[in-house]
């Protein structure tokens, strides 16, 4: 009976112990707050500019947001690529030491790890992110995406690439939260 009673005040005194040496990790702060919106069960519609003058190719898909911490928002996204089935894996966060929000993209359709760098405009409704990746031609081009939050429900994300010192939209994506 005295040993257990030994071994408990033991145990209570490491436990003590470990709590107060116990690393304090960053809360998230109002950028990442920021980004909870994007979290939830969306249904996609896309509209790809395969070619200039012609008509847009049309694709339905979905996307699943969720939160890692509050830190960072997890999308995976479902669609057909010009009718090939895709998975695509977004990743966004904030950097406080940048003062960037940053991220990720990668897919089952390209072996390309896209790192994104960008912004929230001023009155809190565009997230712009900008990268570099090959263009059509395979050469190096400047891609922005962004992603404007109509309202609560409904997001629009667009995809450009710069040509001539001018961004030509090919990707236009319109979101619908599934109820």
């Amino acid at each position: 009976m005295k040993n257990a009673a030994v071994a408990a005040f033991l145990a209570a005194m490491i436990a003590g112990a470990v709590a107060q040496d116990a690393p304090q990790f960053p809360k998230p702060q109002k950028e990442h707050e920021w980004l909870q919106q994007f979290v939830g069960e969306w249904d996609t519609e896309s509209e790809i500019v395969a070619e200039p003058g012609k008509p847009p190719l049309k694709a339905k898909g979905s996307e699943s947001a969720r939160s890692l911490g509050g830190f960072w928002v997890v999308s995976e996204h479902k669609g057909d690529a010009f009718g090939t089935p895709f998975t695509g894996i977004l990743t966004v966060g904030y950097d406080a030491q940048k003062k960037k929000y940053v991220g990720t993209w990668v897919d089952s359709i390209m072996p390309i790890l896209w790192k994104y760098e960008g912004t929230v405009d001023a009155a809190g409704k565009i997230l712009t992110l900008e990268s570099e990746g090959p263009g059509q031609d395979g050469k190096l081009v400047k891609f922005r995406e962004s992603v404007e939050l109509k309202d609560k429900d409904h997001k629009v994300f667009t995809s450009a690439t710069e040509q001539d010192g001018k961004w030509l939209v090919h990707l236009t994506i319109k979101y619908t939260r599934k109820k």
